[in-house]
C-alpha cells in the first residue's frame, strides 16, 4: 500500500510540474507574439475617415450646369447623380476678389445615415453669385478640383424653369 501511495504522490508531482511548465510556456509564447505584433505595426497610419473621404465619389470628375446671367447675378443650376438617395448635395459659391472675379463653386455631400438602399439618385443644385459678366468659374467637389461645364441659357429662359437634358 505504501508503494501505491508513493506512486500516487509521484504522479501528482509529475502532473503539477507539467501543468506549471505548460502555463509558463503559454506566458512566454504570448510575450513573444506581443513583441512580433509591435514590430509589424506600420509607421505612418492614415485614419480610416481620411481614406474614406478622399475616395468617396471617385467617378464625379465633372459637373454640368446651366448658366444664367440676369441683372448682375450668375445662377448655376444642374444635378449630380449619387449612388444613394441618402447622399444630399450642398453647393455654395465663393467669390474671390480680382478682376475679373473668380467664382468657385464648392460641392459637398451630407450623409448621416448608416445604411441606405443603393439606388442612383439625382440631386439638384442652384447656386447664385453676384459678379461681373466676365467672371470666371471653377468647381471643387469635396475639396478636390473637378471640371465645371457651363451651358449658356437661351434668351428668355429662367432658372426657375430649369429642366436638365444634357447628353454626353
Amino acid at each position: 500500500m505504501a508503494n501505491t501511495i508513493l506512486m500516487s504522490q509521484k504522479s501528482i508531482i509529475l502532473v503539477v510540474t507539467l501543468f506549471a511548465l505548460l502555463v509558463v510556456g503559454m506566458f512566454i509564447y504570448a510575450h513573444l507574439k506581443k513583441g512580433e505584433i509591435q514590430q509589424e505595426a506600420p509607421v505612418d497610419v492614415t485614419p480610416i475617415e481620411k481614406i474614406e473621404d478622399s475616395n468617396k465619389y471617385p467617378d464625379i470628375t465633372r459637373v454640368d450646369a446651366k448658366h444664367y446671367f440676369i441683372d448682375g447675378v450668375h445662377t448655376l443650376v444642374g444635378e449630380i447623380n449619387f449612388p444613394t438617395p441618402c447622399d444630399l448635395l450642398e453647393a455654395k459659391a465663393t467669390i474671390q476678389e480680382s478682376y475679373p472675379e473668380r467664382v468657385v463653386i464648392n460641392f459637398d455631400v451630407i450623409n448621416n445615415s448608416d445604411t441606405c438602399v443603393q439606388v442612383v439618385t439625382a440631386q439638384r443644385f442652384k447656386v447664385e453669385a453676384s459678379a461681373s459678366d466676365s467672371a470666371t468659374f471653377s468647381a471643387l467637389f469635396m475639396g478636390r478640383n473637378i471640371e465645371l461645364n457651363l451651358i449658356p441659357a437661351s434668351e428668355g429662359e429662367s432658372p426657375d424653369e430649369f429642366e436638365l437634358f444634357i447628353k454626353g
